[in-house]
Order: structure tokens, then C-alpha cells, then sequence
């Protein structure tokens, strides 16, 4: 282990500082200056003692896996052998599943949307057809699919491709009518063109219409079906370059599907109909039917019904065919959901679906089309959902889905993200949640079990949090790249319902979704729970393993910004009093509109926006409501939004923040501590000596605090200077400014407000913060509701009005040093607020467990300030080694145990303290982070040791201190879109990514980091991308992921006669390549279509894989190539032997049969 130098870094920091002060694009740098150390014996004890082993060696940025329902499909594709399933989506990706474990996303990189997906059948490959008239090639061979050729159309539009079984001839329909033949293998195009003119009768005076259809016959390959929009099917003869037989209907064609036998074929249609055509009589369908239509009177005609999207027409050997289609309801019944109909027999059964259909597809035993099919299950593709129907019973269940699909159920708000967490809570998580899954499913197992996963050499534990809309919480275990859903917990079922068409007259800031989940804070070791939502409420949870039925505790919090205490120096231009139209409250709100006056015209106050249940509630066994903290009303103004929260489960404390104030609650006694204004907090005198000015009472004009004001520059003036702010009004003119709903805006006599601090208080900057700004970016209508209720995640995009009110951002609890030169630690609660002070307050607990239930808990200032540029978004603390020191937390007991309640009441704490040895010094490190700079504290001399511009010209969304490879690092997220990770406690720049730009404010509210290298956000509204900072987990990532090929022989053809077993052939004459072939077919155009080759050929696998594990993976992928080949020869040459020894022995017969017998015998 190589001990820090701090010299050389000071030298390094000299030499890269020009560099690193600015970068092109508005990237993060340190600026002149970054990672500097203030001198002093300190420092030198510093450079002694702590040993910093992370390079930048140990860090690199990679996607790990995506999980989730793939945003927006458009496309589905199966391979029936190799039993995996493609999804393709209007932004491009392609999502391929397996069993649960495989789970492979790949993206094109012109993001046209996918139209149609081809799987090369058991051949580890897949064709994909894009908008922008482009064919792909995709090789599966690999765990990160590649692409290995690709053809661009130029001159025709693509609209539906047919690859038959085990042929390398793809089949493309235009928009023109034309149908054109690709290789596969070269991804050439050939000579052979089936133009529109020829197909149709010389007669026809009009255009056929784009292709929709495209089959060959499953009675003869050298035959193809060919249907077009407007009603018109050919069937052409490839052999002979011309139709064999037209078909014409009136009604448009939406898709086409073939009997078995290769004599029959199934239309739908635009009036939802279903026409049954057979090639002996094709004047006129064989069959028609409206399934949904109502039935008339003879002689006329069925009522039109909604277009019939897709059929499907599959045969049963012991049954009745099964005819699948969507859509053909009827027009009258236009509140109907949208619907999947199975006919078997005489048995129509509609399966209505929570989403629009998008795709679906019948799973079937067979991929030989001229077989009978027997399907056993339908894979539909809905909008936002994806589910399998088992056909093999007749009340026809669904599966049980493994993979995670339902993330976005209710929409995502926030995240929280836990790595190497205590094994056992998965399995107790897991275990709880099991008895509150749903029943009905179908007793098979899931059909899509393709591929191969092991779960790899990184098998810590990993649980992922999700906060929704619907006030729901989900716990997922993330552990070895999977996500599987453990427990859901409804925040909901604390509060009473709301009625119908009570919204505007009850209490709620928000008119839709008052319940969504804004915060998540969760203690892993005590399993204490506590959230925070949209209409200002924090619920604390505790676990238990019984069920209990309880009354629900609820407190009400008065927390307002106070505006009193208004000095003017100018007595005759101000007035003493403000306005009586300036104290009426404003109706600005973050997340709806805001109800400030009742329907009666009274003034609300003292109201909460939710109301809790009174009566007892069953609570099962899970995580139990605890606590219920309710913000209220104030003079007619409504609660702000908390945009800062912390648990302390030592303490049995809990602090939460918002633009106005600190509140902080004793959930043991069940009692408030305190609720304090944000610049009451800055007072040097005892926070109880004074009447609370939370909430304002009336507006008097106090002439004796004029006193107080000591200095010429106010107060408040100086606080609302910004490098973005209007300097007329102080109002934050930036266009990235928020709001956040205030009684009234400053007046001219409110910069003259009055100085708290006294003689001896820190200087004040301007205020710089990012946490006073709204990230302006386009929202589509899609996703505006789903940003509507969430736009203060964090300090960078929190509620911060343009008043310039000093808003709590972050909180944290801690066994540290509160005033300087203190000699003991003690409990503190660190403050950070959006102009970048710290304070800590001093927590005086009871010192025995007894009198913890009985005994005052006080909260007092320590006079410690603290000043940095930018909002505070996280705090941390290291002992004098260097090792990350981790909050006290209490040793979880099921607080409902009746054996452990008869004992006498004892806490079981871990204070993870600092251990203070005899010498003078400092014995702990604060790393404090802002969206602009990090700074590192030496305590309790209150020395800054390091400082780090970490940038100027964007700000810090998201920053956490985690745990590398046994050490502690501090990782950043810009607004920008770089990654940043820097060392503690030297803050030397590890790592600097330009990674993802932010688009949306749902990356900014759901980006987290955690330990071991692991981060996430949402990355749309469906998916969670996880990504790795690890070069460990980067290098051991292809072992991570599931194989999506694996060698399976492809399943024998039926009804196989002797001379087709005996010559292995398949008793098809039909020669596609001699057809095809440039030989016979020519060369096709050049200006038709382009060739461009792609980067997943095995050139370009050695340069996305490198390395060992790159050439390792390529030699067992040939290994079992080449093994595949061999046994298939060996099989082949079995059966040879076979077939050749039954020739010999009838040909044996035979001679004996006829031996004796003369010529005229015969």
C-alpha cells in the first residue's frame, strides 16, 4: 500500500490546471486552485496517517444492463428453437429475453424506429427493418449483440419483410407495391424483382398499394403469397416469373396467415371481417365471418366493425384450429378496452387488455410451417405491458411474468439504490412480499427460456427502492444485474380516500396524484423506512414480522417562512407595515395548482392536505406506519414541498427541510423538537428563548430589534445577489429559475431585514446556487404529467422561490465534534442549505435507554458555521485513518414481538465511533459536496483541509461519498452529463466522463450512485439503466451477462419418408439460389439500395471485446461452433448408416425373393 504524497499531487494539480479550469462545451473543471490544502500542523498529521490507495486505474465508466418494459414498442419477433423473444421500439432499441437472467439491450445508432424483427431461426441471428428504410443484421452469437451487415434502401420505402424457414433469402416488400430478395449472408441484393405491374392484372387501372404481406407456401416454397393494401392477393410463381391465381376483396388488408396444409389462407380487414380463401375456387372467399359484428337479417350485410389489426390461423392435430386476432370490435361499444379474441371451435373468448395492442404472436411447437402448428401460448405486446397467454387450458391464464415489467405500474418519481447491504434482508423482503402476490396464474412454467446465465463472481447483495406516483414504494433485488420485485408497500392506505369531485375544496397543494413519493430515505441495519411526499408529509415505517391493527399516530407541523421583524431605515418611503394586497398568499405551486382560499372565503390554517385515518387499521406484516408528520396550512398559504430528509435510528430522530424552514421530530416520544424558520437558525442565542415565529402572527413592526443590526450591508440584500438574479428586485430572472409559493415577494423595506448573526459571524457571499433553478428542457406530452408532480428531487432542482429564500437541502446525522476545539463527539445534525451554509446543531439525548421514553430530547446550536459556494447536497465523515465512518444506527428488533416486549425495553446501538486517542489534534474528516465545489473539514479545529472547484459553468445534480475497492470516494453527476469521481480525502480528480447529457428532469430526480462501483437512473419512463464506474466490473461484465445463442440441433422434420431419410434431403426441389443467384437473377441496381458493413463482424468483435476475456470468448464461441457442426455430423452420419443398412437388407430380400425365378416368370 503506497501512502499518499500530497506534494506530487500539488505538482500535478500545477501542471494540469490550465486544462482543468474550462473545457469546451461548458464540460466541469477544477479551475486554478482545485484540490488545494490549507497549511498547518494538521495537514502534516493528515499527510502521516492517511494512506490513499484509488488510481484512476480502478475507475471506467460502462452500461451494465437496462431493466424494464422497452419504452414504446412498435415490433415482436420469437425464435421458436432457440426460445427467445426480440422487442423493437419507436426510439430504436432492440430488447432480446430469455430466462430470467438474459436480458440483452442493443441500440441503433440512427434511433429510426423499429418496423419489423426477423430471427434467423437457430441460427443466432436477427434482421431488423427500420424507419429509415434500412435493413440490419444482427449477430447474437456474442453477449453484446453486434451488427454485421446493413442495407440501405434509397429509392423505395420498406413495409414488411418475410424470411422463410431455414432459407437465406429475405423477402422485402416497398411501399411501391415491388417486392426485392436480400442474401442474408452477404446482405446483398439480388437481380430478382417482383414489380407491382407484373404481379396485378393488365386490366387494373389502379395501384395495388403498399405490400402488407409476404409468405411463401407452406405446400411449396417456390410458391410466394403476395397482399396488397388495397384487397388484392397474388400468388406468384417464382419459378416462372408470373401469378399463378388472383385474389380481389373490397375491403382493405391488414394481415394474412396460411393453413397448414398450404390449400387454405386467413385475410383480415379493415370492417372486421375475416375472409377464408381456398386456391381451388379463389373467385371469392371460401369463408366469411364478422366475429363482432351483429348479426342481420338475410339478404343484407353485417354491420362494420373496427379493422381486425393481425390473424393468426394455427391447427391443432387433436382439436380445432385456433383463430387469434385483435381488434374487430364493434363501433358501438367504444368504451370497450382493447381486445385479444381467441376462436377454438365454437368458443369465442375476448381477453381485454389494460393497454393498446401493439403486436402479438402465437408460440407454437413447431417452426416447420407445414406441419400442424400446435400453439401452446400467445405472446401480446401491449403499450406498457407485455404478458403471455397459456392456450393448453381453457379459462386461458396468463404466465407470471419474471422479468421486471411493471417498474413503471404507477409512474416512477424516485430512486434509491443499495449496494452490499445485510444478506439477510433480501430473503426476509422476499418473503414478506410472496404472500401478497397475485393468484390465478397459469401452473406452466414461462415460455421464453432461451439462453444461458450464471450468476457470475460479484454476487453481493443489491436492492433498488421506487418511489411512485400512486404513493406506492417497491423493493427490488438488483443483486448480479437481475432486478426481481421483493415487497410493495401502499403509503396511500394511511391516508382516507379522497371522494369523487372533492379535489378543489379539500386541502391538497396538488390537484393530481397527492400521494406521489418525492423522497426515500432507508436505514438497512435497523430497517427503519421513512418517505416523503408531494403534499408535505413524512411517514416513518418500522419492520415487523406480525400483523397488528393500530391507530396511526399523526403530528401537524407549522413550518413558514417568517417575514417579521422588517427594519426601515427610510421610515418615510417605506411604510412600517406591508401592503394589505401584498399579504395576499400566491398561488404558485411546483406541482399543480395551489387552493390558497376556500370555496367560503375563509382563510385555511392549520390544515393538513391529506387526512389520516382516525380508526384503528390492520397493518400486515411488513413495514408498519410508525409516524404520520404533516405541514400545515398557514395564514391561507399552503405547505412547501420538503426537499430534504433524514433518520436517525440511534437517535429515534427524524429532520426534514424545506424553502421556509427545519423541522425536527422525536418519533420515539412522538413529540416535536423543533420547527424553525431557515434564518432563525442562524441566531447565536438559545433557539427557545423567544416566542417561535413559526407560524407568523400579526404583522407588527418591532423597533427594538433594530439593535440588532450591526452591519451596513442587510442581510437579506446580500443574500438575493446572484450572477443570475435581477439585482432590481433580487428575483431570479435565470431561465433555469423555479418557483416555490410564498405569501408575498420582498418590498422594498425587506432588504433592510435584520441581522441574526451577531458580532462574530461568518462573511456571506453572493448566492450562486443551482438550487434556486429549474432546469429549462423540452417535456413532451407523454411525459408531463409524469414530470408535473416531481420537480424537486434534489437541491439542484428543488422548490426554491424567486424571493431568495435559504432552503434546507440536505441533512445528516452524526456522532461528531459540534463546536470547535471540542474535546468529546457528540450527537449532531448537520444542516446544509441552497446558499451553501452549514450548521450543526447539538442533540442532547438521555443517556440511559429508560429515560430514552420519558426524558426531553433538546435540540440546541452550536454556533458552527460553515461556508461554501453553491447548494450542500451531502454530507459525510471519515475517522483520522481515512475509513468512511457510518451514521449510528439500532440493531433491528420486531418492535410487535410479544416474547421481547415482556423483557424490559433495551436499544441495541452501534455508534461506529471515532476512536480519540490521547494526542492533540483533530480525529475526523466532514466531506461537504455543493453543485459547484467539495470541500474537506478537519474537526473539531474546524480546519479546511481540501477544496475542489468541481465546476463553474454547470452544477451538481447528484453527489454521493461511497465505498471503492475498500476505500471512499465522492461521485458526482453534472448537469452537463459528466461523471466525475474524486479520492478522499485529497479530492484528486479520478475520473471525468462526458457520459450522458441531461434531456429530462427524470434523469436528474432519479440519478443515484452506491458502493462497489454501481449507478442508476431512469432512463425513460419505463427503464432502469444501470451503469458501472468499476474497471473491475467492467472487465468482468461479459462474464456477468447471459449467453442469448446456445448450441440446440434443430427439431426433425415430420411425416419424413424413406428416400428422404436415406438421402437426408428435404424433398424439395426448389432451388432458391439458382433462382437468386447473381448467375441466373443478374446484379441488382446500386442506386436501389447501399451496402454499408458493420462493426459485429469478427473485426469488429476484437475491438469491442479486447483483451483476454475478448479472445477467451471468441475461442469458446468457435469451440462450440465447431462442436455443434460435428455433432450434427455425426447424427447425420448415424442416420446415413441407418437408412444404408435398411436399403441392404430389403435389396438382400428382394435377391432372395427373386433368385430362383426364370425372366418369363416375372
Amino acid at each position: 500500500m503506497k501512502k499518499f504524497n500530497f506534494r506530487k499531487v500539488l505538482d500535478g494539480l500545477t501542471a494540469s490546471s490550465p486544462g482543468s479550469g474550462s473545457s469546451s462545451g461548458g464540460n466541469s473543471g477544477g479551475g486554478p486552485g482545485s484540490g488545494s490544502m490549507h497549511p498547518g500542523g494538521t495537514a502534516a498529521v493528515l499527510r502521516e496517517e492517511i494512506q490513499e490507495t484509488l488510481t484512476s486505474e480502478y475507475f471506467q465508466i460502462c452500461k451494465t444492463v437496462r431493466h424494464g418494459f422497452p419504452y414504446q414498442p412498435t415490433a415482436l419477433a420469437f425464435d421458436p428453437v432457440q426460445k427467445i423473444l426480440a422487442i423493437g421500439t419507436r426510439t430504436g432499441a432492440i430488447r432480446i429475453l430469455g430466462r430470467p437472467g438474459v436480458d440483452c439491450y442493443c441500440q441503433h445508432e440512427s434511433g429510426a424506429a423499429v418496423l419489423q424483427l426477423q430471427f434467423l431461426i437457430n441460427e443466432g441471428a436477427l434482421v431488423s427493418a427500420s424507419s429509415d428504410d434500412t435493413l440490419h443484421l444482427w449477430n447474437l452469437r456474442q453477449k453484446r449483440p453486434a451488427i454485421l451487415h446493413s442495407l440501405k434502401f434509397n429509392r423505395e420505402r420498406i413495409t414488411y419483410c418475410h424470411l422463410p424457414f431455414q432459407s437465406k433469402w429475405l423477402y422485402v416488400g416497398t411501399e411501391r407495391g415491388n417486392t426485392h430478395i436480400v442474401n442474408i449472408e452477404s446482405f446483398i441484393l439480388s437481380g430478382y424483382v417482383i414489380m407491382w405491374n407484373k404481379a396485378i392484372e393488365l386490366s387494373t387501372k389502379t395501384h395495388p398499394g403498399p405490400v402488407v404481406h409476404l409468405s411463401d407456401s407452406p405446400r411449396d416454397e417456390g410458391k410466394l403469397l403476395i397482399g396488397y393494401e388495397n384487397g388484392t392477393v397474388v400468388f406468384w410463381d417464382l419459378k416462372s416469373k408470373r401469378a399463378e391465381l388472383r385474389v380481389y376483396y373490397d375491403e382493405a388488408i391488414h394481415s394474412i396467415d396460411w393453413h397448414h396444409e398450404g390449400k387454405q389462407f386467413m385475410c383480415s380487414h379493415s370492417d372486421g371481417s375475416l375472409t377464408l380463401w381456398n386456391l381451388k375456387s379463389p373467385s371469392r372467399p371460401f369463408q366469411t365471418t364478422i366475429p363482432h359484428g351483429k348479426s342481420q337479417r338475410e339478404g343484407r350485410k353485417s354491420e362494420s366493425c373496427k379493422p381486425i389489426l393481425k390473424v393468426e390461423y394455427k391447427t391443432c392435430r387433436n382439436s380445432e384450429p385456433f383463430i387469434i386476432f385483435s381488434g374487430g370490435l364493434s363501433y358501438d361499444k367504444a368504451c370497450r378496452r382493447p381486445s385479444l379474441t381467441i376462436m377454438h371451435g365454437k368458443a369465442i373468448t375476448v381477453l381485454e387488455m389494460d393497454h393498446p395492442i401493439v403486436e402479438f404472436l402465437t408460440l407454437c411447437e413447431t417452426p416447420y410451417p407445414n406441419e400442424f402448428q400446435e400453439p401452446y401460448a400467445v405472446v401480446v405486446l401491449l403499450e406498457k405491458d407485455l404478458i403471455v397467454v397459456d392456450l393448453t387450458q381453457s379459462n386461458f391464464p396468463i404466465f407470471e411474468n419474471p422479468y421486471p415489467m411493471d417498474i413503471h405500474e404507477s409512474p416512477v418519481t424516485c430512486t434509491a439504490y443499495f449496494a452490499d447491504c445485510p444478506p439477510d434482508l433480501i430473503l426476509v423482503l422476499y418473503a414478506t412480499g410472496v404472500k401478497h402476490k397475485k393468484q390465478g396464474y397459469s401452473n406452466k412454467e414461462w415460455p421464453i427460456s432461451g439462453g444461458a446465465w450464471n450468476l457470475g463472481t460479484q454476487t453481493y447483495p443489491e436492492i433498488i427502492i421506487t418511489g411512485h406516483a400512486d404513493g406506492s414504494i417497491k423493493f427490488w433485488d438488483a443483486s448480479a444485474i437481475t432486478l426481481q420485485m421483493l415487497y410493495k408497500l401502499k403509503t396511500s392506505k394511511v391516508f382516507e380516500k379522497q371522494k369523487i369531485g372533492e379535489g378543489k375544496q379539500t386541502c391538497e397543494i396538488v390537484e393530481e396524484d397527492p400521494y406521489a413519493i418525492q423522497m426515500i430515505y432507508w436505514c438497512p441495519e435497523s430497517r427503519i423506512f421513512c418517505v416523503s411526499g408531494v403534499s408535505a408529509y413524512v411517514i416513518i415505517y418500522k419492520f415487523s414480522r406480525h400483523e397488528i391493527t393500530t391507530e396511526i399516530v399523526s403530528l401537524e407541523v407549522r413550518l413558514q417562512y417568517d417575514v417579521e421583524d422588517i427594519i426601515t431605515p427610510e421610515t418615510e418611503t417605506s411604510p412600517p407595515f406591508p401592503d394589505v394586497s401584498s399579504q395576499l398568499p400566491s398561488s404558485r405551486s411546483l406541482s399543480g395548482s395551489t387552493n390558497t382560499v376556500a370555496s367560503e372565503g375563509v382563510t385555511k390554517d392549520s390544515i393538513p392536505c391529506l387526512n389520516v385515518k382516525t380508526r384503528p387499521v390492520r397493518m400486515p406484516p411488513g413495514y408498519q406506519a410508525e409516524l404520520v408528520i404533516q405541514l400545515v396550512w398557514v395564514d391561507g398559504e399552503p405547505p412547501q414541498q420538503i426537499t430534504s430528509l433524514a433518520v436517525s435510528s440511534a437517535y429515534g430522530i427524524v429532520a426534514f427541510g424545506n424553502c421556509n424552514g427545519l423541522a425536527v421530530v422525536d418519533f420515539i416520544q412522538k413529540t416535536v423538537l423543533l420547527s424553525m424558520g431557515t434564518i432563525d437558525l442562524y441566531r447565536s442565542s438559545d433557539l427557545y428563548q423567544r416566542q417561535p415565529r413559526s407560524p407568523r402572527k400579526n404583522k407588527q413592526f418591532i423597533a427594538g430589534l433594530t439593535e440588532l443590526n450591526d452591519s451596513p450591508v442587510p442581510l437579506e440584500l446580500e443574500r438575493c445577489k446572484s450572477p443570475t438574479s435581477d439585482h432590481v428586485n433580487g428575483h431570479c430572472t435565470s431561465p433555469t429559475s423555479q418557483s416555490c409559493s410564498s405569501g408575498k415577494r420582498l418590498s422594498s423595506a425587506d432588504v433592510s431585514k435584520v441581522n441574526r448573526w451577531g458580532p462574530g459571524r461568518p462573511p456571506f457571499r453572493k448566492a450562486q446556487s443551482a438550487a434556486c433553478m429549474e432546469i429549462s428542457l423540452p417535456v413532451t406530452t407523454e411525459e408531463s404529467r409524469e414530470n408535473s408532480y416531481n420537480r424537486s428531487r434534489s437541491s439542484s432542482i428543488s422548490s426554491i422561490d424567486r424571493d431568495s429564500k435559504e432552503a434546507i437541502t440536505a441533512l445528516y446525522f452524526m456522532e461528531s465534534f459540534a463546536r470547535k476545539n471540542d474535546s468529546n463527539i457528540s450527537p449532531c445534525l448537520f444542516v446544509g442549505t441552497s446558499l451553501g451554509m452549514v450548521l450543526i446543531l447539538s442533540l442532547n439525548l438521555p443517556s440511559a435507554d429508560e429515560q430514552r421514553l420519558t426524558e426531553p430530547v433538546t435540540v440546541l446550536p452550536s454556533g458552527t458555521f460553515l461556508s461554501l459556494k453553491g447548494a450542500v447536497l451531502t454530507f459525510s465523515c471519515m475517522d483520522r485513518t481515512g475509513g468512511l465512518m457510518q451514521p449510528p444506527y439500532e440493531v433491528w428488533r420486531d418492535p410487535n414481538n410479544i416474547d421481547e416486549n415482556e423483557k424490559a425495553w433495551r436499544r441495541k446501538l452501534v455508534m461506529n465511533c471515532p476512536s480519540l486517542s490521547q494526542e492533540v489534534g483533530d480525529h475526523q474528516y466532514t466531506i461537504i459536496c455543493t453543485e459547484k465545489q467539495a470541500k474537506v473539514f478537519s474537526l473539531p479545529s474546524q480546519t479546511c483541509l481540501y477544496v475542489h472547484n468541481i465546476t463553474e459553468t454547470s452544477f451538481i445534480l447528484q453527489a454521493d461519498v461511497v465505498v471503492m475497492c475498500n476505500s471512499a470516494c465522492l461521485a458526482c453527476f453534472c448537469a452537463n452529463g459528466h461523471i466525475m469521481i474524486m479520492s478522499l480525502p485529497s479530492l484528486r480528480p479520478m475520473l471525468d466522463v462526458n457520459y450522458l447529457p441531461l434531456t429530462d428532469m427524470r434523469i436528474a430526480r432519479t440519478f443515484c450512485f452506491t458502493n462497489e462501483g454501481q449507478a442508476l437512473y431512469l432512463v425513460s419512463p419505463t427503464e432502469i439503466q444501470r451503469l458501472t464506474y468499476s474497471q473491475e466490473m467492467c472487465d468482468n461484465l461479459q462474464d456477468m451477462l447471459g449467453d442469448l445463442f446456445t448450441p440446440i440441433e434443430t427439431p426433425e422434420a415430420q411425416n419424413r419418408g424413406f428416400l428422404k431419410g436415406l438421402f437426408g434431403g428435404s424433398g424439395q426441389t426448389f432451388d432458391r439460389e439458382e433462382l437468386f443467384g447473381e448467375a441466373s437473377a443478374g446484379k441488382a441496381s446500386r442506386s436501389l439500395a447501399q451496402h454499408i458493413p458493420g462493426p459485429g463482424g469478427i473485426e469488429g468483435m476484437k475491438g469491442a471485446a479486447g483483451g483476454v476475456m475478448g479472445e477467451l470468448t471468441r475461442a469458446r464461441i468457435a469451440l462450440d461452433e465447431r462442436g455443434q457442426r460435428l455433432g450434427e455430423l455425426e447424427e447425420k452420419t448415424a442416420g446415413m448408416m441407418t437408412s444404408a443398412e435398411a436399403f441392404s437388407k430389403h435389396a438382400h430380400e428382394l435377391m432372395l425373393k427373386y433368385k430362383d425365378k426364370k425372366w418369363y416368370q416375372f
